[in-house]
């Protein structure tokens, strides 16, 4: 756990930011933008790069994946130059839970995989390299996104206790276990052999 020098005001504060910054719907924005409909009546309805990817356009799901990225990273960077690393995982944590819930959309979002590599990025960029490479290659073996993300949140504890001094461990678990609990009908789909595969329209 990270040393608490934050006030407990500071704290809140920053949840408030990480959690307005993370709930920006990105993929919905863009789709919109670009002319590609209303992500929640194509593919899974879900708000995200992968499945911006099923409207056939890969500028969208790139643009997605960055901007969805880009909020995680960018929340925890501004709350460590301002505040500290406490409020930096506090601001991580929230622009995930953002996300996933956000209230602009009734707190139905997304899966927060982009935002979790981005926001470990800038807690740890080694860490966060260790995610994403996991991810590209749990995804090229199997050509299922969805399983990339579940190996990635899987071993990014791993990566911090074998990576760094261990204090961001216990956000890693909370993260991963949301991850999981995001990707219930996922899992439920791989079991069944029904999981979409990526490109698959």
């Amino acid at each position: 756990m990270p040393v608490f020098d934050s006030t407990t005001t500071q704290l809140i504060i920053w949840a408030a930011i990480g959690y307005l910054m993370g709930s920006v719907p990105y993929g919905m924005i863009v789709a919109r933008v670009m002319g590609l409909g209303n992500l929640r009546q194509i593919g899974s309805g879900n708000i995200g790069a992968t499945n911006v990817l099923r409207t056939g356009s890969k500028a969208a799901a790139a643009l997605t994946l960055l901007f969805d990225a880009g909020k995680g990273a960018v929340a925890v960077l501004l709350a460590r130059a301002l505040a500290g690393d406490d409020a930096a995982q506090v601001a991580a944590l929230a622009a995930f839970v953002g996300h996933c819930y956000p209230v602009w959309l009734s707190f139905k979002g997304g899966k927060g995989v982009a935002t979790f590599l981005g926001l470990w990025l800038a807690l740890d960029w080694r860490v966060g390299v260790a995610c994403c490479l996991t991810w590209l290659v749990a995804a090229a073996i199997w050509r299922i996104s969805s399983l990339g993300a579940l190996a990635a949140a899987a071993l990014s504890t791993t990566w911090v206790m074998i990576l760094t001094d261990g204090s961001t461990f216990l956000l890693g678990v909370v993260l991963t276990l949301l991850i999981y609990w995001r990707h219930r009908e996922n899992l439920a789909r791989i079991k069944a052999g029904t999981e979409p595969k990526i490109g698959k329209s």
